[in-house]
């Protein structure tokens, strides 16, 4: 936002046009300590069993297992993962301020067809010295990952990335999931969705399980993978989720979809539903 070598606006000049501090462009953010990091990745672990533990809950259960915490500790550390349960729901799900939320299209739904719903959720991923986020587009037919970005933050655009390259190369769903989330409340979300004449779905207030399925992909990913590994770098991240998600897609069985791993089913319900459009239409 700020560029240091502009030719003809200093950076106290620059920083007064964006109407924030200068010392702001030149503050650098201190990392976690090692404690609090330690107790993040034991706070995501135990999420991913009980996602109804609240700051209080959550307090009580690291002082249960010997870790001398106060719930002002707790609270910060959940909001920065992004686990604040509102609502009984993460903190990722809150929608900002002056956003429109949608109302749940599944409720009895029959969704029998790739590309039919899409779900999307964002989680968190520990790593040795830090932590980043990832995002995830899932046809919720078939539980294939159709996209995913990684970020060190929760704005908005890397979650838009995901989506732009999964429309790319599937071709919009007729409806989108996910959360009230401000990524996905954002105007840059929505308009992405509406230009494609994609219905817009999103969870009701206290319902987490309404996207169960990127649920449990989340659990899944993270005993599988995020867990045993302690990622030093992004770059390493990147590389293991790719091996770990390409693995998911193409090789992992899937026990609703009778043994067979998500890309085949996608790919061969995905065709058999072509052909049946193509035969309605010459009929």
């Amino acid at each position: 936002m700020i560029e240091p070598d502009h030719p003809q606006l200093s950076i106290g000049q620059q920083c007064n046009l964006l109407s924030i501090a200068r010392s702001s462009f030149y503050y650098t953010p201190k990392g976690e300590t090692e404690q609090n990091l330690d107790l993040m990745r034991r706070i995501d672990e135990q999420f991913l069993e009980t996602p109804f533990f609240g700051v209080r809950q959550m307090t009580w259960h690291l002082r249960n297992d010997c870790h001398l915490v106060n719930e002002k500790r707790i609270r910060r550390l959940m909001r920065l993962m992004g686990l604040m349960p509102i609502y009984q729901k993460p903190n990722t799900s809150r929608p900002a301020k002056g956003h429109k939320t949608y109302p749940y299209l599944l409720r009895g739904l029959r969704v029998d067809r790739p590309n039919q719903v899409w779900c999307s959720d964002i989680t968190y991923l520990p790593m040795r010295r830090g932590f980043l986020y990832l995002v995830a587009i899932m046809d919720w037919h078939t539980r294939k990952v159709l996209a995913w970005r990684i970020s060190n933050t929760l704005e908005a655009e890397f979650c838009v990335e995901a989506l732009n390259e999964a429309i790319h190369k599937f071709g919009p769903p007729e409806i989108m999931n996910t959360d009230q989330g401000s990524q996905f409340t954002s105007f840059a979300w929505t308009d992405r969705l509406r230009r494609t004449n994609v219905r817009i779905s999103m969870d009701g207030k206290g319902r987490f399980l309404d996207n169960i399925f990127i649920e449990r992909l989340w659990r899944t990913l993270k005993y599988e993978c995020v867990y045993l590994h302690a990622w030093e770098t992004g770059s390493e991240a990147k590389a293991g989720i790719r091996k770990w998600m390409t693995f998911y897609n193409h090789q992992r069985p899937h026990s609703a979809l009778g043994g067979r791993p998500p890309a085949v089913v996608y790919w061969l319900r995905n065709e058999t539903t072509n052909l049946d459009q193509q035969v309605q239409r010459v009929a």
